[in-house]
């Protein structure tokens, strides 16, 4: 599975009108197929009048086909959820979903329009997503003695680690998130910081 990839920024919508049909395109980064379908329903109630709310993601790398779904919504069968995902396919794109919110005009498109009218939809969305470079991270939870929390402070930000959560109780129980490609040499520092006396639970790894 390939590490090097790049994943949408922030939701993008666009639009455009086929022959009086209306084509409205959500394209939107999501952590995991449950988000996808969450965010597929949501959609849904957005737009709870429109004749079709066809859809594809990629939730995860692009080249893992474990983590790919697609949906006609009722158009002929290969006119909509697969050209959605062909082009998310095409754009290179990771922990990517895109909804094609359909308001039929009257006019039927055929097969062949209903394809070119679909994929060109997420095509004009794919155009105008600001991308950036997915980071696998791991989530680290960790507890030490009181006497380290300078050094191991010191380590947060020489690791980029961004901490999510703090408790003091008989020591210090921190939990942190960092880019995973750093964590084995990150737990080393931690524990000649500590002395040994550190304790490492990895509780999510390459998360983007």
């Amino acid at each position: 599975m390939s590490s090097l990839f790049n994943v949408p920024v922030s939701e993008v919508e666009s639009s455009q009108i086929i022959k009086k049909s209306r084509f409205i395109t959500h394209l939107l980064p999501v952590a995991d197929r449950e988000q996808a379908f969450l965010q597929i329903e949501q959609l849904r109630q957005r737009y709870p009048d429109a004749r079709h709310h066809c859809w594809a993601f990629i939730a995860g790398a692009p080249d893992d086909t474990q983590v790919l779904g697609f949906s006609d919504d009722g158009e002929p069968n290969g006119t909509a959820g697969k050209p959605i995902l062909a082009q998310l396919q095409g754009s290179g794109l990771g922990y990517v979903l895109a909804v094609v919110v359909r308001y039929f005009g009257g006019i039927k498109l055929g097969t062949g329009g209903l394809v070119r009218a679909y994929g060109s939809s997420v095509a004009q969305a794919l155009a105008i997503v600001q991308k950036t470079p997915y980071i696998a991270k791991t989530i680290l939870s960790m507890q030490f003695g009181f006497d380290a929390l300078g050094e191991v402070n010191q380590l947060f930000t020489r690791f980029n680690a961004s901490q999510q959560s703090i408790e003091y109780n008989e020591g210090v129980c921190v939990r942190v998130e960092l880019p995973a490609q750093s964590a084995e040499q990150f737990m080393q520092a931690l524990t000649n910081a500590c002395r040994g006396q550190i304790e490492f639970n990895v509780q999510l790894q390459d998360k983007g």
